[in-house]
């Protein structure tokens, strides 16, 4: 059961400077239920200590945490789930390995959510939705109207990814969409804490 609308994701690099931990917990004491630990450019041995420190971290604060790819990084610290993408293991097999993990997938297409789907993930990314810097290599934003197709169109929980900020949160809800995944909007935000608790009343 997908039990949250607020989904962080981690990127060490856009904390301006503070750890990340750190800016994590702020971000949890901000409503924050919901963290993806996506560090690609960590050797698995750091990756894996650092989940360690998410998983206890998250787990104070009743949150759920899941691993970016890593099926046995998630396994191993007895995250929540894990996300995969186009170039992960194919969500069928994941499913089979860890049948109890929840499964979320970084979707960027209607059709492409859909599938994801039905082969068995619990929800999808979205995007990238608006023009974002992280997202660039995805090509041109999907838009809004492309969210709200793949809002009325799929079967489960779709959350708006990709250049999402409390500015443009209103527009992601009129689309119908009440689900939003953000990296910047709060890592980098001079109180994360504050910023989440925004989102979180944002997306209510």
């Amino acid at each position: 059961m997908i039990d949250f609308s607020l989904y962080l994701i981690t990127d060490r690099h856009q904390t301006a400077g503070r750890p990340l931990l750190e800016v994590v917990e702020a971000a949890l004491s901000g409503g924050v239920r919901a963290v993806q630990l996506r560090e690609k450019d960590l050797p698995v041995s750091e990756l894996y200590e650092l989940a360690w420190d998410l998983r206890a971290l998250t787990a104070r604060y009743d949150a759920r945490l899941l691993i970016n790819d890593r099926i046995d990084v998630a396994l191993a610290v007895e995250a929540d789930g894990v996300h995969l993408g186009t170039n992960s293991l194919p969500v069928t097999a994941a499913r089979r390995i860890a049948p109890d993990l929840l499964i979320g997938y970084s979707s960027h297409g209607v059709g492409e959510a859909a599938a994801a789907l039905a082969k068995g993930a619990d929800f999808v990314t979205f995007g990238p939705v608006f023009p974002t810097p992280s997202k660039a290599a995805y090509g041109d934003p999907l838009g809004l109207g492309k969210l709200s197709r793949a809002c009325s169109a799929v079967s489960g929980p779709v959350f708006a990814l990709g250049g999402v900020k409390l500015e443009n949160l209103k527009q992601v809800m009129a689309s119908g969409c009440h689900r939003a995944a953000v990296i910047s909007a709060i890592l980098s935000a001079a109180d994360p804490a504050a910023a989440a608790e925004e989102f979180r009343r944002g997306l209510q």
